[in-house]
C-alpha cells in the first residue's frame, strides 16, 4: 500500500489545486484521476473539463489566480459586458459592481487547458498526478494508531492509504456519495440525489459568420424565461477564432406535461410532446435569432476538433446549496462535490479552485477542523447571492423575467451589477421596491450560512 499525507479524489480544479496547495506545504500528496479522453485533449487524459468557461472580474480574486500566471492559450478573450435577453425585454451589464484586481469585465477561457495549467502546476509543486484509474472505495477506521484513517481501494487493484482525504470528484459524487453516507443518520440520497440537486448542461462549439461574432465578441448572452425550469436557460459565449460555445442548462428529469403556459416559451413548440433535447433547443435558438439571414447548419458548423466530441459535450452542474465536511474524520470535500458550483450562472471554477485550495492547506497543516468556517469566509459572499437569486427566481416564467429585466434596467441607471440590489433603489417606484425587497428578504433568510444544505453538526462521528 501507498502512503501520503493527503489524498485527492478527481483532478479537476478543485482537485488540482487541492494537491497544489498542499504539497506547497510541505505534505505528500497524491490527486486521484479517473481520466477521460476529449477531442481538444488528444495527447493526455484528464478531468472531463466541462462548462462554459468562463470568469468574471471578482472572481479572479475569488479563485486567487490571476490570468497573467496562465499560459496563453489558456485564455481565449476579454469580455466587456453581459447581456439578459428575455422574451421582449433584455438587460446589459457592463460591470459587476465588485472591486476587483483584474481590469476587464471577465475572459474567456479554454477549459481542457485551464484543468492541465491546474495539473502542471499542482505536479510542480510536487503533488502526484494518477490519471487512468478510479477509486472504487473508501474504508475508514477513525481509531487507527498504526495505520492510515483512510484506505482507497483504485480500480487497478492498488491501495492508497491517507489521513486526510479530499473529495473533489464533481457534482455526480461517485465516490462522495458513498464515503458521507457512513457518517449521516440519513441516506445520502435524499439530500445530494445527483436527479433532484444537479442540473444537465448542453453545448456544442460552432464557428460563427463573421458578422454574427464580430456582434457577440465581448459578451457572454443569456436567454431567460425561453424554456422551461428552474435556472433554465441557453447561452452563447464567445471563444477566438469566430467559435463560441452555444449551450444551454436545466434541471434533470423534466417532464413537458408539468409545464404550465406553455405557449409562452418562445423555444417551445406547440407539437412538443416531451421536453426537447438539447441539440434541438440550441438549433431552435440560433434559428430564432439567425434563421431569417442564414443557413444554420451550412453557417454555423460545430467545430469537432473542439469540446469533448464532435464539437459537443454534455455534463452535470451541482445545485447551488453548498453542504459542510466532516472534518472530525479527517474528510474534506470541495468543489462541485460540496456543491459550491452554481446552476445559476452556469459557473463554478472560481469556487472549485478556492475551495480546493483551502481544504489542501489546512490538510497538509495536520487539521482540516477550520475548513467549513474558511470555505464560507472566501466564498460564503459569493454562494449567498446566487442562492438567493436562485430562490427569488424559482418560479419566473417568461413574463416575469420580461418585468424584472425591464426593472433592473431602470434601477441599473443609478447603480453598477449587483449594486441595483442597493437598499436606496427601494425609493425607486414600486417596481423596483419589489425586486430589491424580495431580494433582500430571500438573502437575509439564508444569512449565517444558513445556505448550507446540511451541516458538520448533522454528521455523526
Amino acid at each position: 500500500m501507498e502512503r501520503f499525507d493527503v489524498a485527492i479524489v478527481g483532478g479537476g480544479p478543485a482537485g488540482s489545486s487541492a494537491g497544489h496547495a498542499a504539497a506547497s506545504a510541505g505534505a505528500s500528496a497524491v490527486v486521484l484521476e479517473k481520466g477521460v479522453p476529449r477531442a481538444d485533449r488528444p495527447d493526455r487524459l484528464g478531468p472531463d473539463s466541462t462548462d462554459a468557461a468562463g470568469i468574471l472580474d471578482y472572481w479572479v480574486d475569488i479563485m486567487g489566480i490571476h490570468p497573467d500566471e496562465m499560459p496563453e492559450d489558456v485564455v481565449l478573450g476579454e469580455l466587456d459586458r453581459a447581456e439578459f435577453i428575455g422574451p421582449t425585454e433584455s438587460l446589459t451589464m457592463r460591470s459587476t459592481g465588485i472591486e476587483s484586481s483584474y481590469d476587464e469585465f471577465g475572459f474567456c477561457m479554454q477549459r481542457a487547458r485551464f484543468d492541465d495549467f491546474l495539473r502542471d502546476r499542482a505536479e510542480e509543486a510536487g503533488a502526484a498526478y494518477r490519471v487512468g484509474t478510479s477509486v472504487r472505495g473508501v474504508e475508514t477506521d477513525l481509531a487507527a494508531t498504526d495505520g492510515p484513517r483512510h484506505r482507497l481501494e483504485l480500480a487497478d487493484g492498488e491501495t492508497v492509504g491517507t489521513d486526510f482525504l479530499i473529495l473533489a470528484d464533481g457534482p455526480q459524487r461517485q465516490v462522495t456519495s458513498g464515503v458521507l453516507d457512513d457518517y449521516l443518520p440519513f441516506d445520502v440520497t435524499e439530500r445530494l440525489s445527483t436527479r433532484e440537486t444537479n442540473h444537465i448542461a448542453y453545448q456544442e462549439h460552432r464557428r460563427l459568420p463573421e458578422e454574427v461574432f464580430e456582434e457577440v465578441a465581448g459578451a457572454i448572452k443569456f436567454w431567460w424565461g425561453h424554456m422551461p425550469g428552474h435556472t433554465a436557460y441557453p447561452w452563447i459565449f464567445p471563444n477566438d477564432d469566430n467559435v463560441a460555445r452555444i449551450g444551454l442548462t436545466m434541471p434533470i428529469g423534466m417532464d413537458i406535461d408539468d409545464v404550465e403556459n406553455r405557449d409562452a416559451y418562445p423555444l417551445l413548440r406547440p407539437d412538443d410532446e416531451r421536453i426537447p433535447q438539447g441539440k434541438e433547443y440550441i438549433r431552435r435558438l440560433l434559428e430564432m435569432e439567425y434563421g431569417d439571414e442564414y443557413d444554420i447548419e451550412a453557417d454555423f458548423p460545430l467545430v469537432e476538433e473542439r469540446g469533448k466530441s464532435g464539437g459537443t459535450e454534455t455534463y452535470a452542474i451541482s445545485s447551488t446549496r453548498p453542504i459542510d465536511s466532516p472534518t472530525a474524520a479527517g474528510i474534506a470535500v470541495v468543489g462541485g462535490a460540496m456543491g459550491a458550483t452554481s446552476a445559476f450562472h452556469e459557473g463554478g471554477d472560481h469556487t472549485a479552485v478556492r475551495t480546493g485550495a483551502i481544504a489542501g492547506e489546512l490538510a497538509a497543516s495536520g487539521d482540516l477542523s477550520p475548513y467549513n468556517d474558511r470555505w464560507k469566509d472566501a466564498i460564503g459572499d459569493e454562494v449567498l447571492r446566487n442562492v438567493a437569486m436562485a430562490d427569488v427566481v424559482h418560479d419566473y416564467d417568461p413574463d416575469d423575467w420580461d418585468w424584472a429585466f425591464s426593472t433592473a434596467r431602470k434601477l441599473m441607471e443609478n447603480s453598477d451589477g449587483y449594486g441595483l440590489f442597493d437598499t436606496s433603489n427601494v425609493r425607486a417606484g414600486f417596481g423596483a421596491a419589489r425586486l430589491v425587497t424580495s431580494y433582500k428578504r430571500t438573502k437575509f433568510s439564508f444569512r449565517n450560512g444558513k445556505y448550507v444544505q446540511f451541516t458538520e453538526s448533522e454528521y455523526t462521528l
